[in-house]
C-alpha cells in the first residue's frame, strides 16, 4: 500500500487538482489532461514562476514566504482552515484576524433555533460577548436585549466590575463550581488573546477586568491557557422555582465562537421544570441578533 503523502508539495498538488478552471475564470477547453488547474495556471494566478510551483510540489523547496503562501491560498480558493494548514506545512504561523468577529452564520442560527423546546442556547464571541440567543434562553434567564450590548458579556458577569451585575440573567444563577469556572474563563481569554492579538476589544476587556477585579488579575497572572467546556448551575426561576441544569460549551470554527446550551438531566424533576420554564414566559420575540444595539 502506498503511504499517504501529507507534505506541503503533496497538499498543493491535491488542491490544484480539485480547482476547476471555470472556478477561477479560465476556459475549460476539451484537450486538458489535468482535471484541475495546470501548474502554469496556478503560477499565473499566484504571481510566482512555474518553476517555483514545480519545486514546491516536488519537495525541492519547502519554505515559501508568507506572501507566497497567501497568494497560493487565494489562487486555490481554500477555506480558512485549509489556509491555516497550508501555513503550518510551510513552517509559518497561521494568520490571525485583527478583530474578533460577531458574525453568526445563518445555518448555525437555524440549527440553534431548533433547540427552543428542549434547551436554552446562546452564542458568544471569542471574548465571551453574547451575540445571539434563542427563545429558550430568554425564557429561562430573562431577555438579554434589555441590557446594553457591552454588558452582555459572560466574562464581565463572572468577574463583576460594578454593582449592577450580573447582566446575562434577570434572576439568581448559582454555579456549582464557581472557582473552576473563573479559572476556565480566564484561561479561555488568554487563549483568545493568542488567536486575536490585534483585537482592541479583547485587549480592552482584559485590561478593564485586570484593573477592576482582583480575582481576575490573580488568575491572569497565573498564565493558564485553556477553554471553558462545562458547568453545572442552579437557576432560581421566578415561575417554576430552582432548576438544576448542565451547561455545555462547544467551540465553533476559526472565529472561536462559543455555543452554550443549558439542559436538564432526562427523566428528572428538573427536566419537567425546565420545559415549563421554556414555555412560560417570552412575551415578545427575543433579540436574536444581539450584535450592536
Amino acid at each position: 500500500m502506498t503511504k499517504p503523502r501529507t507534505s506541503l508539495g503533496a497538499t498543493l498538488r491535491a488542491w490544484r487538482d480539485r480547482v476547476s478552471p471555470a472556478a477561477v475564470g479560465l476556459p475549460s477547453g476539451h484537450n486538458r489532461r489535468a482535471s484541475g488547474l495546470r501548474r502554469e495556471e496556478l503560477a499565473g494566478l499566484a504571481g510566482v514562476s512555474v518553476d517555483y510551483v514545480v519545486r514546491l510540489e516536488q519537495g525541492r523547496s519547502t519554505s515559501p514566504s508568507e506572501q507566497v503562501v497567501a497568494a497560493l491560498a487565494r489562487a486555490l480558493q481554500v477555506t480558512d482552515t485549509e489556509r491555516d494548514h497550508l501555513y503550518r506545512l510551510a513552517g509559518l504561523a497561521a494568520p490571525t484576524a485583527a478583530e474578533i468577529s460577531d458574525h453568526l452564520p445563518p445555518g448555525l442560527q437555524r440549527l440553534l433555533q431548533r433547540l427552543d423546546e428542549n434547551a436554552a442556547a446562546a452564542v458568544f464571541a471569542a471574548d465571551w460577548q453574547m451575540i445571539w440567543w434563542n427563545h429558550g434562553w430568554a425564557a429561562l434567564l430573562g431577555d438579554p436585549s434589555s441590557k446594553p450590548f457591552k454588558l452582555r458579556n459572560f466574562a464581565r458577569d463572572t468577574f463583576p466590575t460594578d454593582a449592577g451585575g450580573p447582566h446575562l440573567s434577570h434572576w439568581p444563577v448559582t454555579s456549582v463550581a464557581q472557582s473552576s469556572v473563573e479559572s476556565a474563563v480566564v484561561a479561555d481569554l488568554r487563549r483568545a488573546s493568542g488567536r486575536f492579538p490585534g483585537s482592541a476589544r479583547l485587549q480592552g476587556l482584559i485590561e478593564e477586568l485586570a484593573s477592576s477585579n482582583q480575582r481576575f488579575a490573580e488568575l491572569w497572572e497565573a498564565g493558564a491557557v485553556g477553554a471553558h467546556r462545562e458547568d453545572h448551575k442552579v437557576i432560581d426561576h421566578p415561575a417554576v422555582g430552582p432548576i438544576a441544569v448542565d451547561c455545555d460549551v462547544m467551540t465553533d470554527g476559526d472565529a472561536d465562537r462559543k455555543i452554550v446550551a443549558l439542559t436538564a438531566a432526562p427523566g428528572t424533576e428538573d427536566e419537567t421544570k425546565l420545559r415549563l420554564a421554556l414555555v412560560s414566559g417570552v412575551a415578545e420575540p427575543t433579540g436574536q441578533s444581539a450584535a450592536n444595539p
